[in-house]
């Protein structure tokens, strides 16, 4: 689209679960919507492989073909999704001015769902061979793995249900935690999780260790593990690192003008406005939304916020 001059109602930015599902209901309510979504439209969710806790589906559905079914809604009741960058937005009285790497747009409301990305591996040569052994997606790079001994780092919902998946290809899956086994943090999973993890034959745990550095020269060989306890150093050979350790909110083309808490997160009321009058946000970049990490939770913010931005048009 490039730069449109004359105000939409509604411009989302981000067309994750709560994007596409604000953009579902604006459109329905009649608003003029456009979605700005830098990557592909569908979010984290693109990098997950089935989901099954989504209400509807008695069966597990595929996390991508769930996004699609999702976009092609927005679609039908009249949103515009564009592929575009945001590189920062200039508050308005009447409207609000959203500029891109390709253009700008104007509207009377805007709805702040962009979401998170992967926090990386704070270890040794780990930026170096990224894409060369280690990954940020299971779904994505599995099935480059099928016969390996791989490592996965994190032990929160996703990281196990990574594990889990990364079972169909590896050989094997060592599961690293920090913590001691038998300790209450070791685990931020369900209990469902944790057993199918602790129960699976392909899946071990090294407990109370990290990962001091990856190495390699083209190509990831061994990782080097550091025992909190001990301090002992160990190399253990592997095929290949899967991370999953928490994300970061994407929200720096905010910063300065709206209102961010110390580690980037969206500041709301408890109606999801941000401190401007019409910017509102949703999902996971939003600071309570961020503690449960749920499509589901994303996409219930995204229908709120669409409510209160035709409120806020109403008046």
């Amino acid at each position: 689209m490039g730069t449109q001059s004359e105000p939409v109602d509604v411009l989302i930015v981000g067309a994750g679960p709560a994007g596409l599902t604000a953009a579902i209901y604006a459109g329905r309510a009649l608003l003029s919507t456009v979605v700005l979504e830098k990557g592909l439209p569908g979010g984290q969710l693109n990098e997950t492989d089935l989901i099954e806790n989504w209400p509807g589906f008695a069966e597990a559905i595929s996390a991508p073909e769930l996004m699609r079914q999702i976009r092609a809604q927005a679609e039908r009741f009249g949103a515009s999704i564009v592929l575009d960058d945001v590189v920062r937005i200039e508050p308005g009285s009447s409207s609000h001015r959203i500029v891109t790497t390709q253009g700008s747009y104007a509207a009377r409301t805007v709805i702040l769902a962009p979401g998170s990305k992967p926090r990386e591996l704070p270890a040794e040569n780990a930026k170096k061979l990224k894409g060369k052994g280690v990954s940020y997606c299971a779904t994505c790079d599995g099935f480059f793995f099928q016969g390996k001994h791989i490592i996965q780092i994190g032990a929160g919902d996703s990281g196990l249900t990574e594990a889990l998946f990364l079972t169909r290809f590896a050989e094997s899956v060592t599961i690293i935690v920090r913590h001691p086994e038998g300790d209450p943090k070791a685990f931020r999973a369900s209990r469902i999780l944790q057993k199918q993890a602790l129960e699976h034959p392909k899946i071990r745990f090294l407990w109370n260790r990290v990962v001091e550095s990856v190495e390699g020269d083209d190509r990831l060989t061994s990782v080097r593990l550091r025992h909190l306890k001990t301090n002992q150093v160990e190399s253990l050979p592997v095929d290949g690192v899967f991370v999953n350790i928490g994300h970061l909110p994407q929200t720096e083309p905010f910063r300065g003008t709206i209102d961010l808490d110390q580690n980037g997160y969206i500041a709301t009321d408890m109606f999801l406005h941000t401190n401007i009058p019409g910017i509102l946000a949703a999902g996971d970049a939003r600071i309570n939304a961020s503690q449960y990490a749920q499509a589901i939770v994303a996409a219930g913010e995204g229908a709120i916020a669409a409510i209160e931005a035709l409120k806020y048009l109403a008046n």
